[in-house]
């Protein structure tokens, strides 16, 4: 009786195995109908999407019209005048003239260099990991492929995000020139955090301190002039 019982339950799940397999089959040769308009050509590849939208086709922006879209968003509009406002305080401080060879550290999408065009700096080069021309070439900010004292001043607004932040900082004060400029905004902070920072900074004296606000978030902004010796 039980050999019976086994031998049934066996052909059942043989029965169940050769039903799955063929459905396995079904799926993966018939393309899905959710996928693939009608009227659609057939390629090779559409049997195999790999997610419900892949055959579906995709329209490929060229470059100045994905900016133009970019540049001309809510998100972007509202972000930009903070930079702006940043700038011009440094102006007013005496920095930032229209010829000074700006350097900006994890620019991301290119708020900070596109505000610094914008008040009429006229040479700004801004470094990112992943590269958002024309405003952003890619390099490492902890590894800059620039000479020594290539530049008057340097500007990051993420140096809290670095994987080594005194490694950025080191990149920044090799190449500004002597008597240049740094400039950090990092998260709203006290003068204990600012001496912290400060003793990443060897070979740079501190010259201004102020809360400012970025994108819409308070931040601290810390200045630093590039010494001729280590401090």
């Amino acid at each position: 009786m039980e050999r019976n019982v086994e031998k049934m339950l066996n052909r059942v799940s043989m029965v169940f195995i050769i039903i799955g397999t063929l459905m396995m089959v079904i799926m993966i040769l018939q393309t899905p109908k959710t996928c693939i308009s009608p009227e659609a050509p057939s390629k090779p590849h559409t049997h195999f999407p790999r997610s419900t939208c892949d055959s579906s086709p995709r329209k490929h922006l060229p470059l100045p019209k994905k900016n133009a879209r970019l540049w001309s968003s809510n998100a972007w509009k509202s972000r930009l005048p903070s930079f702006s406002s940043y700038f011009l305080r440094l102006r007013d401080l005496g920095l930032l003239p229209n010829h000074t060879k700006a350097l900006c550290l994890s620019a991301g999408a290119g708020h900070a260099p596109m505000a610094m065009a914008q008040i009429g700096v006229s040479d700004v080069t801004a470094v990112e990991l992943v590269d958002s021309l024309p405003l952003v070439r890619r390099a490492d900010p902890h590894n800059l492929p620039f000479f020594d004292g290539a530049f008057d001043f340097a500007f990051t607004a993420h140096l809290g995000d670095a994987l080594f932040p005194w490694r950025v900082v080191e990149e920044m004060e090799r190449t500004v020139r002597r008597g240049g400029f740094c400039a950090v905004a990092v998260d709203e902070c006290g003068g204990g955090d600012v001496r912290e920072i400060a003793k990443l900074f060897l070979s740079s004296k501190i010259v201004d301190v102020a809360n400012v606000t970025l994108e819409g978030l308070k931040r601290t902004s810390i200045l630093f002039k590039v010494q001729d010796f280590k401090t």
